[in-house]
């Protein structure tokens, strides 16, 4: 596997492996990797000649210092990872790579970065936008690859794409989950024994409304449920449960397509954040 801690050298090295007329995916990542991931890196294997995986915390897309700073980063464990893994490159900068400068530039989305984690993480997509740009421009893939379990983060990437008329296709893919149920995350290696426990709390009232949405129950009646649920967990914190549209993640209060709707929810357990969606045809 080759490492790049600097853009100009990486470049140069993917310029010889387009002139060859190799494929490239990409694999964007914030390291502490874990199955999920390796999910995307084997992905990119079967559909591409060459997958290029990054591994940045990004800063901009943080809106909390103490979230920032306690981000897990195990740098030489992952590209082991990623070595069995058969991933062919990893591009690993420093801050110092990615933004010269203080970065002044800001992106709005519309509504699509004003609801759901956009109201609770204000800024974050912004930043999500500027660091996927980045990569976008420096590693000019063929395909890029992305986690379901961040469905928003794919939504405001797929109109980025669009927008800013990159040429590249996008793939999401199928969130990944423990036995229980728990959706792989790397935050899920900073939960304490008991707190883990807890977490499945959350993908457990997406299942629980699901199952009271088909039974034909009312959307507030079902966001009371949920609550109830979550504030029965010691340390569990509910920020919201909701009912979207897939494409434009705008506010349901019922279904009429399976096809076209999405269960999202986002809470803590103790001081750690957590994210997960349901399809409702899954």
């Amino acid at each position: 596997m080759e490492i790049f801690k600097q853009i100009a050298p990486l470049r140069a090295y993917l310029k010889i492996q387009k002139e060859r007329k190799l494929s490239i995916g990409l694999v964007p990542t914030m390291g502490a990797l874990h199955p999920g991931h390796l999910t995307l890196i084997g992905n990119s294997r079967a559909e591409n000649d060459l997958t290029v995986c990054s591994i940045y915390v990004n800063p901009t897309q943080f809106n909390n210092a103490s979230d920032l700073a306690k981000y897990p980063r195990l740098l030489e464990k992952d590209s082991a990872m990623l070595e069995e893994a058969g991933c062919d490159v990893l591009f690993a900068p420093a801050n110092e790579a990615m933004y010269a400068a203080a970065s002044e530039l800001k992106m709005d989305f519309g509504d699509l970065d004003k609801i759901l984690e956009g109201k609770f993480r204000p800024g974050h997509f912004s930043g999500v936008g500027l660091v996927v740009s980045k990569l976008f421009n420096i590693v000019q893939p063929d395909v890029a690859y992305f986690g379901q379990k961040d469905y928003q983060q794919f939504a405001v990437i797929t109109r980025l794409k669009e927008e800013l008329l990159f040429d590249l296709r996008l793939k999401a893919v199928p969130i990944v989950r423990e036995k229980d149920g728990l959706a792989m995350s790397s935050r899920n290696m900073r939960l304490a024994p008991d707190q883990r426990q807890r977490a499945i709390v959350f993908y457990q009232s997406l299942l629980l409304a699901k199952s009271l949405l088909e039974q034909g129950k009312s959307w507030k009646q079902i966001e009371e449920e949920v609550k109830r649920k979550c504030e029965a967990q010691p340390e569990v914190k509910l920020e919201y449960i909701a009912l979207a549209d897939r494409k434009n993640l705008n506010p349901l209060n019922n279904v009429t397509d399976r096809s076209a709707a999405v269960l999202l929810i986002a809470g803590y357990v103790g001081e750690i954040r957590l994210i997960d969606n349901l399809l409702l045809e899954e």
